[in-house]
């Protein structure tokens, strides 16, 4: 409508990953992660969310940055569609994220946190689908 991309996405991405996967939303203003996933009576996993609108699979298509300084377990990645809806959701661990962001060869992803979202889907699993 406004012509601008819109700055929701990673709000909607939240509230829909703790909505579908039955997670906990972490305190206001958590540095490191958005949402606790409890595992048994004494494990908890901190998880960050990131959500990316995805009209085509172009390639490069980047999420947002993952910073390995923080603290966090995993990473869940909510791919939505035009409309916002999710249309698939992805996790990946901490150890094949570092390893993934510390590979040489790119500068984005180095330097900056960034995987792209074909790199997380290919380290990540599939954790939720969209029925059509």
């Amino acid at each position: 409508m406004t012509g601008r991309p819109l700055g929701i996405t990673g709000e909607v991405a939240e509230y829909e990953a703790v909505r579908l996967l039955r997670l906990q939303v972490a305190p206001v203003r958590q540095t490191g992660y958005d949402a606790i996933r409890k595992k048994g009576a004494n494990k908890v996993e901190r998880l960050q969310i990131k959500g990316r609108c995805v009209l085509s699979m172009k390639p490069g298509q980047r999420i947002g940055k993952l910073d390995p300084k923080k603290e966090w377990d995993g990473v869940i990645l909510v791919l939505m569609d035009a409309d916002f809806e999710p249309t698939e959701i992805y996790e990946a661990g901490r150890r094949e994220i570092i390893e993934a962001l510390t590979k040489p060869g790119s500068k984005s992803r180095n330097e900056r946190g960034a995987l792209s979202v074909s790199k997380f889907k290919s380290i990540g699993s599939p954790v939720w689908t969209r029925r059509t």
